[in-house]
This record gives structure tokens, sequence and C-alpha cells, in this order.
């Protein structure tokens, strides 16, 4: 099954290279010449040729699948289907339990080849994935602030407008101005996040133990911790960009340790209003103390707790969200952001790797699970969010 995936990805990577040299050698009439013609010729065969292949794995898989059916033995996925494909393919249960079962005792099934990584890890299978997924959200208010996209591979280009064009008042008979509008880009990449567990072999062979959602919360636990601290606070250097990085400072406080009523309307004006329909305050969990001590010039309390269970309380009638990564009041930190955080986007690459170490921890007999995920975090919109900070000392 891995070479046929293998020879896959090898025809797409050749239908590709022989389509762009293609495209690449037309010249002003769209022909090419003889020569760049046989070169593609040949870079054409290459692609007849592995499909040919392909073709041939495929009625080889299908007869192992006829021949394993008369004898008893379990099927073997068909090739078509997929990976996700037919209900046997990494949502499957027959995965899932596969999946496990490996991880438990090394016992590697036929299931279980479906989700094989090139890199030696295992892609995780979808029940699994789900609940990592969950977890992040729980330890991670960014990703439920944000706007969490996901890609396959390589660089994701966001286009973003710089500034937009304007219209004039013309006179009769003069020219009308011209007024261009001007764009720019973001680039999300692609940082790794790394995480090992060592589990006894007592409490992999232990049945009744719920391996999978304990792997899961852990690893959740720990990987959400640590991108929230890069999405709010993260300086871009093998890390994604924090927002605190980017987003302007909308208020300075003039003193360092101390907030008012005055400074939090600052802030809330100095957010251009098309996004506070949307917008949220961010502090950590001292901020938020004092801000609920804070009364308006009516002797009203900003604070209003929640009325329903699960809700978020608010301050001028927006929610009100706790970061344990956002600084503390102290002199020139930034203690609370206010904006539109869809606009920070979340960049996860597809595929979370789970890995079962056997040899790094034998001589304690215990066994290590190894779990990488690549993502990235950038604020798009600077505009969007506007931070305080508080004055020097």
């Amino acid at each position: 099954m891995t070479k046929l995936i293998e020879l896959q990805e090898q025809r797409a990577t050749a239908f590709a290279a022989a389509k762009n040299f293609l495209e690449g050698k037309r010249n002003g009439g769209g022909t090419v010449s003889p020569e760049d013609r046989a070169h593609y010729e040949a870079m054409e065969q290459t692609v007849v040729d592995l499909d040919t292949e392909i073709a041939c794995l495929e009625r080889q898989a299908v007869l192992e699948n006829k021949v394993y059916a008369r004898q008893g033995e379990p099927i073997l996925n068909p090739p078509s289907a997929g990976i996700d494909g037919g209900g046997i393919g990494r949502g499957s249960k027959a995965y899932s339990n596969a999946f496990w079962n490996c991880m438990r005792t090394k016992a590697i099934t036929n299931d279980l080849n479906v989700g094989s990584d090139q890199a030696g890890g295992y892609l995780v299978p979808d029940q699994f994935e789900r609940t990592l997924v969950q977890a992040l959200e729980e330890h991670n208010i960014m990703r439920q602030l944000s706007r969490v996209i996901t890609t396959s591979s390589g660089e994701l280009h966001i286009p973003v407008v710089a500034s937009t064009g304007t219209a004039s008042w013309v006179a009769e008979g003069n020219e009308i101005p011209l007024s261009d509008g001007t764009f720019g880009q973001v680039i999300l990449t692609a940082y790794k996040i790394g995480t090992m567990i060592k589990v006894t072999h007592e409490l992999l062979k232990d049945s009744a133990f719920p391996i999978d959602s304990f792997l899961a919360q852990d690893f959740g636990r720990r990987m959400g911790q640590l991108e929230e601290e890069a999405f709010v606070a993260g300086d871009g250097v093998n890390k994604p960009t924090g927002f605190l990085s980017t987003a302007p400072v909308g208020k300075v406080v003039g003193s360092p340790s101390a907030l008012s009523f005055e400074d939090v309307m600052d802030l809330y004006r100095k957010l251009r209003s098309p996004y506070r329909n949307k917008a949220v305050f961010v502090a950590n969990d001292l901020t938020i103390g004092a801000l609920q001590k804070l009364k308006d010039n009516n002797g009203q309390y900003l604070w209003r707790p929640a009325l329903t269970m699960g809700e978020p309380d608010t301050i001028l009638g927006r929610p009100v969200y706790v970061s344990s990564f956002m600084p503390a009041i102290g002199p020139e930190a930034k203690v609370l952001a206010f904006g539109d955080f869809s606009y920070y986007w979340i960049g996860d690459r597809t595929g979370r790797t789970f890995e079962r170490l056997n040899e790094l921890f034998a001589q304690t007999d215990q066994v290590g699970f190894k779990a990488t995920q690549r993502v990235d975090g950038k604020l798009v919109l600077p505009e969007a969010i506007q931070v305080m900070q508080m004055g020097a000392a």
C-alpha cells in the first residue's frame, strides 16, 4: 500500500512538472519548439509509465482481496477508496481500533497502513484528531476568537488591502484624478510544535485505561498552552507572531500601575466603529480584577457579569476573555487588548502526527509517545485590534 501511495505522489509531481514545462516554453503564438516538444513528450511518457504501474498495483490489490476473502483472512483496504473513502479509511472504526492497538502492542494491521506516514509516524485516526482539536479549544482562548484555517502544504498567501482609492468632486471639463488602491500580503508558514509522553507497559496493557482520551487531552493541554502564548506574545522567531507584536498601541496610560474609567473609554473609542460590533476585550486575571473595580462618571460599575451560564462577562457591552499570557499591570506593559480577533488568522497544517517510540525508554520498561503539529498565526489587519499600554515608571 505504501508503494502505491508513493507512485501516486510521483505521478502527480511528474504531471505538474510536465504541464509547467510546456506552459513555460510556449512562445507568443502559443507554440513550442521541436526540441522543447520532444523534452515534454519524454516527461509525458514518465507520467504514462507511472500510471501503468499504478494500475498494475491496483489490480494486484483487488486479486489479493479476493484471495484473502476465500481464505477467511482480513480483507485489505482497496486503494480506490482513498484515505477517508468508503468507510474504511482514517475515519473508520476499524482504522481507529487498529491505530490504538498498534500504540498499545506495536501490532500493525492492514487498517493502520492506510495512515502510514513517510516521515516515520502515523497520521492519527479521525476520532483522535477531533478529540485533540477540542482539547486545544478548551485550553486556548485564541482558537475560539480567531479565524482558523487548514491548509495542506506550503505557504499560505493572504492578500490584504493596504489602502483604498477615493472619489473626488470634479468641475465640468476638468480631469478626473487617478486614485488607485494599494495591496499587501501576509504569509502564513508553518512552525512545528512537538511533545513526548512516557507510559509504562503495565498501563498500556490495562485495557480498561482510556489511553486515547488521556493522550489526546494531555497533548491538547500542552500544545494549547504553547500555542496561545505565541498567538498572544510570540515574536515570530521559530514561532507564530502574536497580536501584541503587531497591533497598534491605541492608549498609553499615564500611570504605570493604575487604570481609570477614562483609560478604558479612550481605548474603546480608538478602535474604529466598524470593528466594534464584533470586538472583545482580552486581559489576564489580575488586570480583569482591576477593571472590575472601575466605575463610570455616574458611579456605575463598568463590569457586567454574564446573566447566562457559559457566556462571558462584559465591559461597555463587549465580552471580556481571559488569557494568562497577557502581561500583568506594570511599567510599559501591554495589559489590555480590544478588537475584532477574527482578523488574527491561525493556519493549521493538515495531519497531526503521533508516533510510538519503543526503544528510547526500554531500560525503564516504558514506551514513549511523540506528537507533532505545524501551525502559524498572524494579525492580518493590525488596525482591527487596539492595545492599552501602561505608562513608564
